[in-house]
C-alpha cells in the first residue's frame, strides 16, 4: 500500500465537503484526528476508518463498508453536516457530538464533561486552524 499523508485523499474530501456544505479543512481536522488519514483504522470503541464511525452512525448515513475511503469519507462527511445543522453552525458543538455523540452534547448543552472529549475539541480545532491557515497561503 504507497504511503498515505494528508493530501491522499483531498479529492474525495474535496467532492464531499462542497456535496454537504462542509468546510473541507474541517473534514481534514477531524480525519487527522480521527484517523491520522489512515482508511484500515479501528478504535478500541469499534469505530472504523478514515473518519472513525461506528457501524450504527455509517448504517445511518448509508455506508456499508466503513473500510472504503470513499463510502467512509462521505459518511463522515455527512455526520459532520448534519452535526453543524443540529448546532446551528456550532463547530465546537458539532466536534464535540462526533465524538461524544449528539445526545451528549445535548444533555450537557455544551460540550460534555469527559476529558478525553474536551482534549478531541480543542485537538480538532487546533488543527482546523491549521489547515486554514494552510489553505489560505497556499491560494496566495
Amino acid at each position: 500500500m504507497p504511503r498515505l499523508d494528508v493530501h491522499t485523499f483531498d479529492t474525495q474530501i474535496d467532492h464531499y465537503a462542497r456535496q454537504f456544505g462542509v468546510d473541507p479543512t474541517l473534514v481534514r481536522a477531524v480525519m487527522h484526528a480521527e484517523s491520522a488519514f489512515n482508511p484500515n483504522a479501528v478504535s478500541s470503541a469499534g469505530a472504523g476508518g478514515l473518519m472513525q464511525l461506528m457501524p450504527q452512525t455509517a448504517a445511518r448515513f448509508g455506508v456499508v463498508d466503513r473500510f472504503n475511503p470513499s463510502e467512509n469519507i462521505a459518511g463522515g462527511v455527512a455526520y459532520l453536516a448534519f452535526l453543524l445543522d443540529l448546532f446551528k453552525g456550532n463547530q465546537q458543538l458539532a466536534v464535540a457530538a462526533y465524538n461524544a455523540g449528539e445526545g451528549a452534547v445535548q444533555k450537557y448543552a455544551g460540550i460534555p464533561p469527559y476529558n478525553e472529549t474536551q482534549q478531541y475539541v480543542t485537538r480538532v480545532l487546533d488543527l482546523h486552524q491549521r489547515y486554514l491557515a494552510t489553505a489560505s497561503q497556499a491560494t496566495q
